[in-house]
């Protein structure tokens, strides 16, 4: 999975749920994605974050995408989570998720990102160990270089977040590579926000965090089912 911004739980999940868990930092960065940018609670609206960053060219893989830090958005960002949650109950736990935005040597948006989910797995018990495909050398472009990411790695199981079925299906994964296709599943369980009419579902795990704390959060990405199924495809 790409290194996204403050993700939300189901990427955490699917962290926890696997052997290993490979940052994929070179693939293409691609403006207006996950990849910088993420959605909290203001005022009970889902409102967003973004990262502004720079590109020395275009196409350019995300573990080599600058952060435009002229344009002050880390204080933007840490004063606008400070207000939008200052009166959760565990508004000091979500500070502690970010307050590596502090440190200006985090410069990439790859680097930034792992160490916001580093303090993340840290905080919510995921000893799920990582790498970054950017330091394992293998090439190839979208299946073809998954494929020799497993074969790689000696998986035997991959497991593929639901977005990414139709271009495996589109690039015949299932007969193509020998590992068995497992699909996660993670369907986020409403619980009390402050200040919102109805439950919104899909924020970045800070909101988690910020209402149910450490242990409530970790709970939470931990359900008591698995979230990993069997692909079923249609006969």
């Amino acid at each position: 999975m790409q290194p996204t911004y403050m993700p939300w739980a189901g990427f955490l999940n699917l962290m926890a749920e696997v052997d290993l868990f490979i940052y994929l930092d070179d693939a293409q960065y691609e403006r207006a994605t996950w990849q910088n940018r993420n959605r909290v609670l203001v005022a009970g609206q889902p409102s967003w974050l973004t990262v502004p960053v720079l590109r020395d060219f275009l196409g350019a893989p995300i573990h080599q995408v600058r952060i435009d830090d002229q344009r002050l958005w880390r204080r933007k960002h840490a004063m606008l989570l400070q207000q939008a949650y200052a009166r959760h109950e565990f508004a000091t736990n979500m500070r502690e998720a970010v307050d590596v935005l502090g440190d200006m040597a985090l410069a990439r948006l790859a680097t930034l990102n792992i160490a916001i989910l580093d303090r993340l797995r840290d905080r919510l018990g995921i000893a799920t160990p990582t790498l970054r495909s950017s330091e394992l050398g293998i090439d190839g472009v979208r299946t073809d270089r998954l494929i020799a990411i497993l074969a790689h790695m000696g998986a035997t199981e991959y497991v593929t977040p639901p977005g990414a079925l139709e271009y495996l299906r589109k690039d015949d994964f299932v007969s193509r590579a020998p590992q068995r296709l497992l699909v996660h599943d993670f369907h986020p369980t409403p619980y009390p926000q402050r200040g919102a009419a109805s439950f919104v579902s899909h924020l970045s795990i800070l909101d988690v965090v910020a209402h149910l704390g450490w242990q409530g959060a970790s709970r939470y990405i931990h359900p008591s089912a698995p979230c990993v199924r069997e692909l079923q495809e249609q006969p």
